[in-house]
């Protein structure tokens, strides 16, 4: 049984209810900060025009799933009866913030003429933390042993940072 839509920790963990499309519900719960930092790049509003700006609604994101993960995690884990159960995704939003906060780095020239750096540093970072998120390269498994919310949200956040390393990587290579 799904818990009351409107109850505020359901609201935080599943991403205002991402977790509970299917398939994949870590993959809705990954698009937001997608979304979010494409749009910021082509309303003028990106990290190589408005650094601070940029960078600050990222924070933004990744502080409040980040919280909602530790402060309803456990409540999450009990109502579903299980660790780090799948509809929780704001660990994956949180994550996600992860692996966008050095876009300028990854592609400089985000203009809307030149769409093509922006779908490919969107396109590596997304893919490269769904990667990394599922696969949970060490330390990153280990860590979801750690009590209630710490435990669903610190193996996103290493996965986030590898998908970081990944997308400068890649875009480095081909941008």
């Amino acid at each position: 049984m799904i818990p009351r839509r409107s109850d505020p920790r359901w609201l935080a963990v599943t991403v205002f209810g991402l977790g509970h499309l299917r398939p994949a519900p870590g993959t809705w719960g990954s698009l937001p900060p997608v979304v979010i930092a494409g749009v910021l790049v082509l309303a003028g509003l990106g990290p190589a025009e408005h650094p601070v700006f940029y960078h600050t609604v990222l924070a933004v994101i990744l502080l409040v799933s980040s919280a909602a993960c530790v402060a309803f995690g456990e409540w999450a884990e009990a109502w579903y009866g299980k660790k780090d159960p799948g509809w929780v995704v704001a660990d994956e939003t949180a994550g996600q913030c992860v692996a966008l906060v050095a876009l300028p780095v990854a592609a400089p020239a985000l203009t809307i003429a030149g769409l093509w750096p922006l779908c490919v540093a969107l396109a590596v970072s997304f893919l490269a933390f769904r990667a990394f998120d599922i696969i949970k390269p060490p330390p990153a498994y280990a860590l979801q042993k750690l009590p209630g919310g710490w435990g669903v949200l610190v193996d996103d956040l290493f996965a986030g940072v590898y998908a970081l390393i990944a997308t400068q990587a890649v875009c480095w290579v081909l941008l």
